[in-house]
């Protein structure tokens, strides 16, 4: 990776020169603070200065993850309960309830990570990168289609601007390697692939509660809200169980599906898709249903095979078990199957254990030679070093957008289920189905805006 004293626009090989050279000419001889402090140090200087927004869960082990490399500055959550003991770990950082007075008030933040309830990702990252801050953002990157082609265009019209969406797997050996399999042709011409997960593992298909209950003391109900539409506080919706709720969360396809859809659109540069349908278990718009099936199709330059096929399943539905299998078992947890003119290959969820089918071929394939860098670090530390001018993050919003489109694309075709609906990529609509066009944009709360 490059070194940022190799970018000649890069603030930190500025700062350096700039006084490196003034304390030249005064005739002192300046030796790095990294040389002084010995192997593994890394001078203050260096460090990313890193806020939190959205601490509790997934935030904490992004926070854990850069706290050895980086400055944890200022910590923001809307439920001091919940997040008392990332307060606690990290004392020296300022502490805040409303991400929007942080952001205000901390000029020193050069960097935020992202791990807040679905729906306020694309509010807050649009916020943060206003003021030129670098962003983190945990998957799924935005919960509307709208939402993810206005943070890639923020990407795109801000390139200084390091981004980087949470689908840690994009940064593993495991998912080069499947890549350069594909590529090398070890399955032939991938005609069709079939992904699918375990979850949900939290409650969905459920009606929305109806009775009174009082806000706890330690939480801000209408901070959690921001710009979904307002309803009564009720212990059903958080912490965690708001990934199940159309008004919070993406459901199982937008959580697992950038750990999964990830693999297949990545290495094999898939575009935008043509059409889109689904089906599922009873779906009563407000709680994601309990499973459901999503079946893509993309356009290819195969004149032999001119469209790719690919079926999302979810809530515990497999897809046909493949023979070259045998007696072993198609894993439940989540995978993905690759089906090939030549062959096939499977994967775990993150990209894991890419192996070919049977397993005699995978033990007599020759591995071609390494083509895509090997990260070496951390999906989070990989981000903290591109914000620094080290190398460049494995997945921007130029690439996180159109893939959390993709996967947004599957939740709204289950509101018009069992129809094969097309899908006009350029100007953002379905043509056969304008009344799910709507859907592509979601309405915000009076006071939150992008």
């Amino acid at each position: 990776m490059d070194h940022p004293n190799n970018k000649p626009n890069s603030p930190v090989s500025r700062r350096g020169f700039v006084k490196g050279a003034s304390l030249a000419l005064a005739g002192i001889t300046i030796v790095p603070r990294h040389v002084l402090g010995g192997k593994g140090f890394i001078a203050p200087s260096d460090k990313l200065n890193v806020a939190g927004i959205g601490i509790g869960g997934m935030g904490k082990s992004n926070l854990n993850a850069l706290a050895p490399t980086e400055n944890i500055v200022a910590l923001c959550d809307i439920d001091e309960k919940y997040a008392a003991p990332v307060f606690e770990k990290y004392p020296n950082a300022k502490r805040y309830k409303d991400y929007r007075k942080m952001l205000e008030a901390q000029k020193d933040i050069d960097g935020v990570v992202i791990a807040t309830p679905d729906h306020l990702h694309a509010i807050q990252a649009s916020t943060a990168m206003k003021l030129g801050k670098h962003v983190y953002v945990q998957k799924p990157l935005t919960v509307s289609v709208w939402e993810s082609r206005e943070l890639a265009r923020l990407a795109k019209e801000n390139p200084k601007i390091v981004t980087q969406m949470g689908n840690q797997g994009h940064s593993s050996d495991d998912a080069r390697s499947l890549n350069e399999w594909i590529a090398d042709g070890a399955i032939g011409k991938v005609t069709e692939v079939h992904v699918w997960t375990n979850r949900p593992i939290w409650p969905q298909g459920i009606p929305a509660p109806t009775e009174a209950v009082e806000v706890p003391s330690t939480l801000d109900w209408d901070l959690f809200l921001g710009p979904a539409p307002y309803r009564p506080y009720h212990p059903a919706y958080t912490p965690f169980k708001w990934r199940g709720w159309v008004d919070y969360g993406a459901g199982a396809l937008g959580d697992m599906g950038a750990h999964l859809v990830d693999h297949p659109y990545w290495a094999l540069g898939l575009n935008p898709p043509i059409s889109v349908e689904a089906s599922s278990t009873p779906f009563n718009k407000q709680s994601y249903p309990m499973a459901s099936m999503v079946t893509y199709e993309f356009a290819t330059k195969d004149k032999k095979h001119p469209v790719l096929k690919m079926t999302w399943y979810d809530g515990g539905i497999l897809p046909p078990k493949p023979l070259e299998l045998g007696n072993e078992s198609v894993d439940k947890g989540g995978g993905v199957l690759y089906i090939g003119t030549k062959g096939k290959l499977m994967h775990e969820t993150y990209g894991r254990n890419p192996r070919l089918l049977p397993k005699e071929k995978m033990e007599a394939y020759k591995k071609p030679a390494q083509t895509y860098p090997r990260v070496g670090m951390s999906h989070e530390r990989n981000w903290a070093e591109a914000c620094k001018g080290n190398g460049k993050a494995t997945s921007p919003f130029e690439y996180a957008g159109p893939l959390c489109e993709t996967m947004l694309l599957g939740i709204v075709a289950l509101y018009r289920q069992g129809t094969k609906l097309n899908w006009d990529t350029q100007n953002m609509q379905f043509t056969n189905a304008p009344e799910l066009n709507p859907y592509l944009k979601r309405e915000y709360r009076q006071g939150w805006v992008i």
